[in-house]
């Protein structure tokens, strides 16, 4: 068996794929941070019987419990991350006031921030798995648990208030 997949299509160029053969999966962005997709190509994904497989559910770093402001400034002159709006004020802020929101979610479940966020992404309808990232063996063992989490329902109501009040990132805020 054969299957086909893409990285970063939008509803238009997945209408014309699914023209010419089914896809079998789709690679979108997806985090507590960056949520657009919730609100269409993963539901286009449900409906067309498509796998998602989210990538970046960390945000690139941001939702790790040792990321912070500090770290920003000493990233590399050439590191994309010191460009990108998510990782300059005011947006910065905003997203680790977020990531210190999960952190009494994560000591509830004992685990690490960075577990809670890919199981917040993991928790969506249509999300069939998610692309994690990691430079060390020290950084798989902080999330690798995350496949296993399940976040309750009142876990999720928290980290949709937080979202609420962080304002950070933007799209739907709880799984459905």
């Amino acid at each position: 068996m054969r299957a086909a997949g893409v990285s970063n299509f939008g509803l238009d160029l997945l209408e014309r794929c699914e023209a010419v053969r089914h896809v079998d999966s789709l690679q979108p962005p997806f985090s507590l941070i960056r949520r657009d997709a919730a609100q269409r190509e993963i539901p286009w994904c449900i409906a067309h019987g498509t796998g998602a497989v989210c990538y970046s559910p960390m945000q690139s770093g941001i939702l790790t419990d040792r990321f912070d402001a500090a770290r920003v400034a000493r990233l590399a002159p050439d590191d994309w991350r010191r460009r990108a709006p998510e990782f300059q004020a005011p947006n910065l802020d905003r997203n680790l006031a977020l990531r210190d929101a999960l952190r009494p979610v994560a000591r509830r479940h004992g685990v690490s921030v960075s577990a809670v966020a890919i199981a917040w992404t993991l928790a969506w309808s249509g999300v069939t798995g998610a692309i994690v990232g990691a430079r060390s063996a020290e950084q798989v063992d902080g999330w690798i648990g995350a496949a296993a989490l399940d976040l309750s329902g009142a876990d999720l109501d928290e980290i949709a208030a937080a979202l609420a009040r962080t304002g950070a990132g933007s799209g739907p805020t709880r799984p459905r």
